[in-house]
């Protein structure tokens, strides 16, 4: 196995491959925070970030000739110009701090965008210096591949178009996991287990994928946006278990 996971551990992060796209498919956001917190149930997640950031590419090159035209390419800019300083700054961030510190930092993260999203803040739209500096968090977040997390939660709070938020959002998604890729081969990070692990769990993400895009025409996007929010903070507090245990 990849990562030398276990059969149980092995089983659990295919789970999540499937959970993850399933709600991907559905909402257009959560993948990467889904199948981190379920990695980091049975296993040192970080090894996953690759592996993350290359399915979430392969998912998003499927989208590319449907969203084109609704992209704002102002706000891809912008952000973009941030991630370029947070990237670099968080993959070296999580080779610096241990194993069950990294997982609580994730955790306690992705608890805290849930809790954004949950609450539901609006506030104005805003110009080019926020999204730079929500660049810049998004892309130290993506040393941990949950970078697009504050990137959907700013564009929630904005009230970003229905047709404009998947879109604009998956245009910066992967603009930063392009950049990610380069930062995360220059410190080791990209292995050939890298590799084997995506193509494991690829046919999970794909037809969690495909099942999600059927259900969005038969369930409330706004009930949905709600368990996704819950599982993902229900994943978060376990993971934040694990780590003081």
């Amino acid at each position: 196995m990849p990562f030398d996971l276990s059969p149980g551990a092995a089983l659990v992060v295919a789970l999540g491959m499937l959970v993850a796209g399933y709600v991907r498919g559905y909402s257009g956001f959560g993948f990467a925070a889904l199948v981190m917190s379920f990695a980091a149930l049975v296993t040192d997640p970080f090894p996953f970030v690759a592996v993350v950031i290359l399915s979430d590419i392969a998912m998003t090159a499927g989208q590319a000739a449907g969203i084109r035209a609704h992209i704002d390419w102002g706000r891809v800019r912008s952000l973009f110009l941030g991630c370029l300083v947070g990237v670099p700054a968080g993959v070296w961030a999580i080779q610096a701090v241990g194993v069950d510190t990294g997982r609580a930092f994730l955790s306690l993260f992705v608890l805290a965008m849930c809790g954004m999203l949950w609450a539901g803040l609006r506030i104005p739209p805003q110009g080019g210096p926020a999204h730079l500096g929500v660049g810049i968090v998004s892309g130290l977040a993506n040393g941990a591949a949950v970078g697009g997390l504050p990137g959907a939660g700013f564009f929630t709070a904005q009230g970003v178009a229905p047709a404009g938020f998947p879109a604009t959002g998956n245009a910066y998604f992967t603009a930063l996991d392009l950049w990610s890729l380069p930062v995360l081969w220059n410190a080791g990070q990209i292995t050939r287990d890298s590799f084997v692990a995506t193509v494991y769990g690829l046919p999970f993400m794909l037809v969690g994928l495909w099942a999600g895009g059927r259900r969005f025409h038969a369930a409330s996007p706004q009930d949905f946006r709600r368990f996704a929010i819950l599982l993902l903070a229900g994943l978060s507090v376990a993971g934040i278990w694990k780590s003081l245990a």
